[in-house]
């Protein structure tokens, strides 16, 4: 039970006295060490968070929870209405639908730019019910219902930094080139296939590569570009859970059996996700020494304090104060250092996560980063952790000097000066 004798010692050695200005000096470097590590360790995690759900979130905009293929380099499923029936009637799947995904030369007709494209063929907006994916709430121009103005599905969705590139806008024609089915009898190569499309409508999806890279097709247009006549690449799912996929893809995989495989969002990026994981349990680890160092700072401090106060302590104890209320008298101050540079450390860092969060402060390039900027998402978990531990250190690092305090005995800490 702490005395109130207790409570106003320390807060007399903490405060700053006529001979004692250094003490005090030293007292608010050890809670700055503190601000510091904390506020450092709150903007980095919240910065890793921000990165971690941005890309996910940016990822998954086209890319579904689950994805089912086939075994083999050709990537063509035959008989995929059967499957995707049985797939739909899975539980936990709320969607399903047939994909093609391909790649090819894109050029518009006239000019000499032709750069290569990632093409993916789904269903039209009107044709789906609950839709796998959102891309098709990312158009910026025009739709995804593929419809040209003959009327026929000829329509083609390009990224709106694929369109920039290629000075594409809704109405302009846009060719296909792709392997074809056919050998050349005299040169022996492959002979290419050209489609011609018309620009239907532009996407932005906020993500670099699908900006830059892709293209969607109606799915019966893409089945003729790739040469897949009626089959398609795979089936895309999605979820009602999406940390549940893992566990759905296996069911989805045992329900099918071979030649079927299914990949889920996590797998798909996996070496992404790991690398930001690991990143950020770096960071921690590097920023958590910011911590340690303003332990230090704390045991230096409370050090001080002993010596400095050593014939006050003696006094003291000489007039009757226990060696446990002198432990208490600096293990309160060692909390008080700790508790008061938490705060405000916490503070400190939550402020400067929101402001950055909320005004874009630090700009990325989206061609190495594949975002705009730093996204910041600040977890209670991951807060909460770094004031527990902050504190749990804080107060660990009192122990020695505490300690050492209690220890000191009466005539000779009187003697010592």
């Amino acid at each position: 039970m702490i005395s109130r004798l207790e409570l106003s010692i320390a807060w007399r050695y903490l405060r700053s006295r006529r001979g004692s200005r250094l003490l005090s000096f030293i007292t608010v470097i050890a809670m700055g060490g503190v601000i510091v590590g904390v506020s450092a360790l709150v903007v980095i995690m919240g910065v890793m968070n921000g990165l971690q759900t941005d890309l996910r979130e940016k990822i998954l905009v086209a890319s579904p929870d689950i994805r089912v293929l086939n075994y083999g380099d050709d990537l063509r499923i035959s008989d995929w209405r059967a499957m995707l029936m049985k797939v739909s009637r899975q539980p936990g799947v709320v969607a399903a639908a047939p994909f093609v995904l391909g790649e090819g030369l894109a050029n518009v007709p006239g000019r000499t730019y032709a750069a290569g494209v990632a093409y993916m063929g789904i269903t039209p907006a009107r044709d789906t019910g609950a839709e796998v994916t959102s891309i098709r709430t990312k158009a910026t121009s025009g739709d995804f219902s593929f419809t040209t103005r003959d009327g026929k599905r000829r329509g083609i969705v390009l990224g709106s930094l694929l369109a920039a590139r290629f000075s594409a806008y809704p109405g302009t024609q846009f060719r296909i080139a792709t392997p074809g089915n056919g050998i050349s009898a005299i040169t022996g190569t492959i002979v290419p296939k050209y489609t011609d499309f018309e620009v239907t409508g532009i996407f932005e999806s906020g993500m670099f590569e699908y900006d830059n890279q892709y293209a969607f097709l109606d799915l019966a247009a893409a089945q003729e570009a790739a040469g897949l006549d009626s089959a398609v690449t795979g089936i895309e799912v999605r979820t009602t859970d999406r940390w549940a996929a893992p566990a759905l893809a296996l069911a989805i995989y045992d329900s099918l059996g071979f030649p079927y495989r299914t990949i889920d969002w996590q797998e798909q990026n996996s070496a992404l996700f790991r690398a930001l994981k690991l990143e950020k349990l770096g960071m921690a680890v590097i920023l958590g020494l910011i911590t340690l160092v303003a332990a230090f700072n704390i045991v230096s401090t409370l050090t001080m304090v002993v010596r400095d106060k050593q014939r006050e302590i003696g006094i003291l104890k000489a007039m009757g104060l226990g060696s446990a209320s002198v432990r208490r008298v600096f293990l309160i101050q060692g909390a008080v250092i700790g508790g008061v540079g938490t705060a405000l450390g916490l503070t400190v860092g939550l402020t400067l996560g929101v402001l950055l969060d909320k005004y874009h402060l630090i700009a990325l390039d989206p061609k190495i980063y594949y975002i705009d900027h730093l996204p910041v998402i600040m977890e209670p978990g991951d807060v909460c952790l770094i004031a527990l531990l902050s504190l749990l250190v804080a107060t660990a690092a009192t122990l020695y000097p505490a300690v050492q305090a209690a220890k000191l005995y009466p005539v000779e800490a009187i003697r010592s000066e």
